[in-house]
């Protein structure tokens, strides 16, 4: 539970990678944090752990897909002035034509319609608290396409498209939409699920690249963002590591 006067953020996808480290960093400044996911463990001792630092922090099992149980999740949560829409994820890394359509649902279920339902719900209680925001994580695939990516590119594509339209409709509202837009980041899960536990697969990704971005790296991007003052928006923030152009041009050592 918050205290008096503080803030809280619901983080999704809180169990591992940036949404646990957005959690942790977010509690650190101050943010009573609510962490969902899937994975009831994880989250609990994630709670029990940011309690231990003094933080507060309460865990609350949640698929972001099943709109059921986060319209259920919007009823009873109580105050909320920060949607972190982290939770999402990559399946395969097939061409366009040889690409499995389950798996397309599956990205496009988490990483769009996910959000969807997470802002739908969330935003009255956004809105009634007269100065919220809600940040959209979304991917460097959300600007440019590359080989193997179809189905991620065309998730991200949709979560940018989410926040740039939502921007539009709620303009002169009190509640910002940012979105965060993450290159290369070697964060626990996302590449070795990508390639359905294929390890030799997942580090492929990361080889010779000696300082990719890491989950800590996106929380500061997120706490900094959501802790300018209400003012001030920032639409569109792109992170990626210094060995990192673009989505295909990476120097390796």
């Amino acid at each position: 539970m918050s205290s008096a006067g503080q803030k809280v953020a619901v983080v999704t996808g809180a169990s591992s990678g940036i949404g646990a480290a957005t959690a942790r960093r977010l509690a650190a400044e101050g943010f009573s944090v609510v962490l969902t996911a899937r994975r009831t463990e994880r989250i609990e001792e994630l709670a029990k752990e940011i309690e231990a630092r003094g933080g507060t922090a309460t865990a609350v099992t949640l698929d972001v897909t099943d709109r059921a149980a986060v319209d259920a999740f919007a009823r009873e949560v109580g105050q909320v002035d920060v949607l972190v829409n982290n939770a999402g994820g990559a399946l395969g890394a097939d061409s366009v034509e040889q690409g499995d359509p389950a798996d397309w649902l599956a990205m496009y279920q988490v990483n769009v319609l996910g959000v969807l339902h997470m802002t739908q719900a969330l935003l009255p209680v956004l809105r009634a608290g007269g100065d919220g925001t809600v940040l959209i994580l979304s991917s460097t695939a959300a600007l440019a396409a590359y080989e193997g990516g179809g189905g991620y590119v065309a998730a991200k594509h949709a979560a940018h498209t989410i926040a740039a339209t939502l921007r539009l409709e709620l303009v002169g509202e009190p509640i910002r939409v940012i979105e965060i837009a993450p290159g290369m980041v070697k964060s626990e899960g996302f590449a070795v699920t990508r390639f359905r536990g294929d390890e030799a697969k997942a580090a492929a990704v990361y080889q010779g690249v000696s300082h990719p971005l890491t989950a800590e790296d996106i929380a500061d991007t997120v706490a900094w963002a959501v802790t300018r003052p209400s003012h001030v928006n920032i639409d569109l923030l792109v992170v990626r590591p210094r060995a990192q152009a673009s989505n295909y041009k990476v120097h390796r050592d």
